[in-house]
């Protein structure tokens, strides 16, 4: 009774924009009758379905309260870009949004915005998965032409992982490396790790205090779910995520401005924090950030997972052998085929579940040839082997392409990122607001 009655008391102190987040930290329900332990988990820690087609994402939706990409918002995107929309946005993997329509409206009257994303250093080398948030943001830098600044919480990782301060900072080094290679621009992009920066620019600081001082404790457990035991590093780290949301936190590129509102592109587990960024930004006077949400790259096992660094047979790295790449799909990746070659001829596979299929989803760029091979394996004519060689080829290809690139990322490049400076666009000061 006591936890409830605590429980109560949380949620009567989070604001309408936060009190649908401790869904977080509860198995989602399909329907009123659908037993909690086949509920789908989503957090900013853990991801895993009952399902071998993976997360709910219609669920996800109305359980977060955010809003679906349809068919004309993508088409406006066009418009006003002048580009044909990304392969990841036209096959919702980009799926849902928040309040992305008012980056638009204001970009369409002049207005700047900057994108913001991220990643959080666990590992040396960076998998499939990781590139999805940056290859789309890439393309979403490139139709707007805007800044971009990319974080590195290797203080994240300090706190949550058994690493020394050196090793989280050195993983973040190393990803920054992988980060590069995808071509961003330098003249318009900024990358900075948590533990450097933070020590570097004062205005940051201050508003990770900012975030602090309008978050409580209360609050901050029913939005991640902190207990007791929890250190005191974890509870205000959140702090640290949502600081780059707001202009100000990079006062060398926006002149010190207030006003300039943010896109996050970003995996949907990470709500939690942006949704409680979008609450305190009206407190201090700076603008809500937007949000884009992709769906999960399931574990080479299935979707009941998704792809993580933690256990590498269930993802392709960055830095794999094309043989490993090889390996690893033939053995590890979950076949949506029949038990034998004439049932498969007979009935076809299915798609949805096929690992390699999903990821083709991801990776192969021409339209015409995902639906063909789509089609031919859902009648049988392709073969699951088949299927898989088709995308071994393409990983392979993808994964030299981007060591390639990454062999020429000296330290003198990565400085060149990661140095506090003016980027190619200039901001006036007059229209800068004070924060509260």
């Amino acid at each position: 009774l006591s936890h409830l009655c605590c429980f109560r008391k949380n949620m009567a102190e989070l604001s309408p924009d936060l009190r649908q987040l401790p869904c977080w930290q509860f198995k989602m329900s399909e329907s009123a009758n659908w037993d909690s332990s086949t509920g789908d988990i989503v957090t900013p820690w853990t991801v895993t379905s009952a399902s071998n087609k993976g997360i709910d994402y219609d669920k996800l939706i109305e359980k977060f309260g955010c809003q679906k990409i349809d068919a004309k918002l993508i088409e406006r995107i066009e418009n006003i870009t002048g580009k044909k929309a990304h392969h990841l946005l036209k096959r919702g993997v980009f799926f849902a949004h928040r309040e992305l329509d008012k980056i638009l409206d204001s970009y369409e009257k002049g207005n700047p915005f900057y994108l913001y994303t991220g990643r959080g250093p666990s590992s040396s080398a960076m998998h499939l998965g990781h590139l999805i948030p940056f290859l789309f943001t890439k393309y979403l830098q490139e139709a707007f032409d805007v800044p971009l600044v990319i974080q590195l919480t290797d203080d994240e990782k300090f706190l949550w992982k058994d690493l020394t301060v050196e090793e989280a900072m050195q993983m973040a080094h190393e990803n920054i490396k992988d980060i590069i290679a995808i071509g961003f621009d330098p003249e318009k992009t900024f990358i900075f790790a948590d533990f450097q920066y933070i020590g570097q620019c004062a205005e940051f600081y201050q508003n990770m205090l900012r975030v602090q001082r309008n978050v409580t404790y209360n609050q901050v457990r029913s939005i991640f779910g902190f207990t007791d035991s929890d250190s005191i590093g974890k509870i205000v780290f959140p702090a640290t995520e949502v600081a780059p949301c707001f202009s100000s936190s990079f006062p060398f590129i926006f002149n010190r401005r207030t006003d300039i509102p943010c896109l996050i592109p970003c995996a949907i587990d990470q709500d939690p924090y942006f949704r409680m960024g979008r609450d305190v930004a009206p407190k201090l006077n700076y603008p809500k950030p937007s949000l884009i949400y992709s769906t999960f790259i399931p574990a080479l096992q299935g979707a009941c997972s998704k792809m993580s660094a933690s256990d590498p047979n269930s993802s392709i790295f960055l830095r794999d052998t094309a043989k490993q790449v090889q390996r690893k799909i033939n053995k590890y990746a979950f076949s949506g085929g029949r038990d034998t070659i004439e049932e498969h001829r007979k009935f076809g596979g299915n798609c949805d579940i096929d690992v390699s299929y999903q990821y083709l989803k991801f990776f192969l760029e021409n339209d015409e040839k995902l639906h063909q091979l789509g089609n031919d394996y859902s009648s049988g004519t392709l073969l699951t082997g088949e299927l898989k060689k088709e995308l071994i080829e393409l990983l392979q290809n993808i994964v030299k392409e981007h060591s390639k690139r990454r062999e020429e990322i000296t330290d003198n490049v990565v400085s060149q990122f990661t140095t506090p400076r003016q980027l190619k666009y200039n901001y006036p000061a007059d229209k800068a607001k004070k924060c509260k």
